[in-house]
């Protein structure tokens, strides 16, 4: 496959970097191009400018990146506006129009529909095989977590359900960050993750009794003392005791439950963790209760 021109690579950079306000916005424009999350990951902290033209370099180094850089000028091709957050709207829109330009002075190279069916055949295998893949090691995490079950060692089990769950994380395609403390060594933190745009403190509890609220009140302290966008999130084995969920809901606590049977689910693949998160943020946001159950989502 042809090497896109030089000209057009450097202007999808300009888009790149004009064309967009939030970085979370250009991550979800790189994903939707299948751009390889390492990827996009690895120079994220970045300018946008300086991100993009990592991205680009690497990408320029095989066939399959080569094709990538494609779908990314297609979709900024097809793009009608810019996102209204952009405050310097015209050069966003500008940079876009040129880069359409140049485009069409290309078009028959661009928007040349015979692919190779090799290529696509590889591609739908691979998804196939990393599907596989995902089924088996979240399968070896449910049977780690059965195992730990008859562990009498509380604080070993403790520990192992951590690693478990930064190994969940993980395999679900989160960044996860697993147990560390702040840099005045006062606070111990479980995890922390990154979500759909918000900060998540990890609480993990595998305890004999439920959660009650002065525990959650240890989290909502960590929470209180970072960045306004900061969330929790509190696993708790056994669950939370009923005053919990009054006393954490309907009020700015911006901390989210979910209790092992829950976890379960997740493990025996009756739902991804991806959509158990977004189903607890999502009917928090709307009802304020943070421990809404995922039973019903299940069942649907």
């Amino acid at each position: 496959m042809s090497t896109i021109p030089f000209e057009i690579q450097q202007q999808v950079i300009q888009c790149f970097g004009k064309c967009f306000y939030y970085k979370d916005t250009v991550e979800t424009f790189m994903r939707s191009c299948e751009v390889p999350d390492d990827l996009i990951y690895k120079d994220k902290e970045k300018p946008k400018f300086v991100w993009a033209k990592n991205v680009l370099n690497k990408l320029n180094q095989d066939e399959t990146g080569k094709i990538i850089i494609r779908k990314m000028v297609t979709e900024f091709y097809k793009m009608r506006d810019i996102p209204i957050e952009v405050e310097k709207r015209n050069e966003g829109i500008d940079a876009l129009r040129k880069l359409k330009r140049l485009v069409d002075q290309n078009k028959s190279s661009f928007f040349d529909t015979s692919k190779t069916n090799s290529y696509y055949r590889n591609k739908q295998e691979k998804k196939i095989k990393l599907a596989q893949q995902k089924a088996t090691k979240i399968d070896d995490l449910k049977h780690k977590f059965y195992e730990q079950i008859d562990n009498e060692n509380v604080q070993n089990r403790g520990f192992e359900l951590e690693k478990l769950i930064a190994e969940l994380f993980i395999i679900n395609d989160i960044p996860f960050q697993k147990s560390y403390r702040n840099e005045s060594n006062t606070q111990q933190i479980d995890g922390y993750f990154r979500f759909d745009g918000s900060d998540y403190l990890t609480e993990i509890k595998w305890d004999k009794n439920k959660v009650n609220s002065a525990q959650i009140s240890s989290l909502k302290q960590k929470v209180d003392t970072k960045l306004n966008a900061t969330r929790g999130f509190f696993i708790a084995i056994n669950g939370f005791r009923n005053e919990v969920v009054k006393d954490y809901s309907n009020r700015d606590a911006k901390i989210i439950f979910m209790d092992g049977e829950e976890l379960i689910h997740v493990l025996e693949d009756r739902i991804s963790l991806k959509e158990a998160l977004i189903t607890k943020i999502t009917e928090a946001a709307k009802t304020g209760n943070p421990y809404i159950s995922l039973r019903e989502k299940i069942m649907l």
